[in-house]
């Protein structure tokens, strides 16, 4: 959800990165699904150390400010050294203000004189434990190739934390060539993750029109046992066996088709640039994608719990040689998104509505599975169980956006949840996000966020540049 993508935006079924301000590069990778999400199919987008050097820079923000718990509130500052017009190197520092003024408060010494209190205060700002630092580097090799080379250090461990990644672009393709160790990773309960050694390479077919047929093809090792990040406290109860050390081998081919059901012909108006050109059009639309997915795992992830508790996980076609470390899973997939927007982002006030809904069946034979039950159950005038009922529901996400004045919009998005077990409310919101947009009218499509998941209890301020 910290995506903060519209939803019909790749769809809940591929590894977009998560936003998170757990690290300096603040990124995370969710748990590979079985099978699905699937492989690295996020496309190149703006390093956070850039994020950061055109906040300084071009909106007077010498200080960018985060918070995640339980470190509390941070400050972040880049120092930008430019080697040339295709190699860029970064110096990161995070500076933990919470723990800084919590420091002081605890102090036991009360200086008398300005000189003493200097002398204080500067022994606090000296200590190691309030400082992270990162180094990233990044080389243009040619106009298609991107490689960045990221180190970093915390104050919490005496382990860094070390990335490389190799973005190539093809004429029809995206290749991705990803390292980490450790890798982050995040499972859908809100756990973090670090695996001692990650790799991946990804293979995305790119979309020439918005009715069109893809594939992507991905890979991925991982080395070591993984581990609770920061030592917080597990909430799933165990590991997930997609981290564990192993081979996994991934593909997807989907057809995706798009209707535009109203599209506004009134005139804007003249001689004013929208705040945003991806969103100046009122507009009524939808989206269907269908597909198929596979996973072949070789090494202790092949494993498979015998039991599904979840009902949002997947059923497909499973076979698990015995005695082999290795598995095959296959299943089919399917997406519904419904877009509304109203205004065309040009007036300085509410000049902008727009509603986004889309329903993911990440198991189409568990679906159909359970969909046939229930029918045969009404056939026989018996009454569904409530579990058949509540699994051939979809996960369901919803976002909505408000312009406020002029560049400024509000925005929330929250995946929506069904227990039809509880007698007193069925629909419930999941992990909710709280954001303030500002567009950056002079890039046609950028815009500055400030998020807040209260239920994670993490916020950043990032850019955005060109996703709608």
């Amino acid at each position: 959800m910290r995506k903060l993508r519209w939803v019909m935006d790749g769809g809940g079924f591929w590894d977009l990165d998560v936003s998170t301000p757990k690290t300096l590069d603040g990124l995370a990778c969710p748990v590979p699904g079985d099978p699905l999400p699937l492989g690295l199919s996020r496309g190149t987008r703006l390093s956070r150390p850039r994020q950061l050097h055109f906040m300084h820079l071009f909106m007077y923000a010498p200080l960018i400010p985060f918070y995640a718990k339980p470190h509390g509130f941070s400050l972040h500052r880049v120092l930008t050294i430019p080697f040339s017009d295709n190699w860029f190197v970064f110096l990161l520092g995070q500076f933990n203000l919470q723990r800084f003024i919590s420091s002081v408060k605890s102090s036991e010494e009360k200086p008398a004189r300005l000189s003493s209190w200097l002398k204080t205060f500067g022994r606090h700002l000296q200590q190691k434990s309030l400082y992270a630092l990162g180094f990233c580097s990044e080389f243009q090799l040619t106009p298609d190739d991107t490689l960045l080379f990221g180190l970093d250090g915390y104050d919490y461990t005496d382990k860094p934390r070390g990335k490389a990644v190799l973005h190539h672009k093809l004429p029809q393709h995206d290749l991705t060539v990803e390292a980490v160790y450790p890798g982050l990773f995040v499972d859908k309960t809100g756990n973090y993750w670090d695996v001692p050694f990650s790799m991946a390479i990804d293979l995305a077919s790119v979309a020439t029109n918005d009715s069109s047929t893809a594939y992507h093809l991905s890979a991925r090792y991982n080395s070591g046992s993984p581990e609770q990040f920061e030592n917080i406290q597990n909430r799933s109860g165990g590991v997930p066996h997609t981290l564990l050390p192993g081979l996994a081998f991934k593909s997807a081919f989907s057809c995706r088709k798009n209707i535009n059901i109203w599209r506004s012909e009134a005139r804007k108006l003249k001689l004013v640039q929208p705040y945003d050109l991806f969103l100046s059009n009122s507009h009524v639309s939808a989206s269907g994608i269908i597909g198929a997915a596979a996973t072949t795992a070789f090494g202790d992830n092949s494993a498979r719990a015998q039991v599904d508790d979840d009902r949002q996980g997947s059923a497909g076609f499973f076979l698990q040689p015995f005695g082999l470390k290795s598995s095959f899973l296959a299943d089919i997939f399917a997406s519904i998104s419904f877009t509304a927007q109203h205004g065309n982002f040009q007036r300085l006030f509410l000049d902008l509505t727009r509603f986004q809904a889309r329903l993911d069946f990440p198991s189409g034979s568990k679906f159909l599975l359970r969909a046939t039950d229930i029918a045969q159950d009404l056939l026989n005038s018996q009454k569904p169980s409530m579990e058949a009922v509540q699994a051939i529901f979809p996960n369901t996400t919803l976002s909505l956006q408000q312009q406020i004045v002029g560049p400024v919009s509000f925005r929330v998005d929250s995946g929506i949840t069904v227990d039809l077990n509880n007698s007193h409310w069925h629909i419930h919101p999941q992990e909710p996000v709280f954001a303030v947009e500002y567009a950056l009218q002079v890039l046609g499509s950028a815009k500055a966020v400030a998020w807040y998941c209260p239920k994670r209890q993490e916020f950043m301020a990032e850019l955005r540049f060109y996703e709608t």
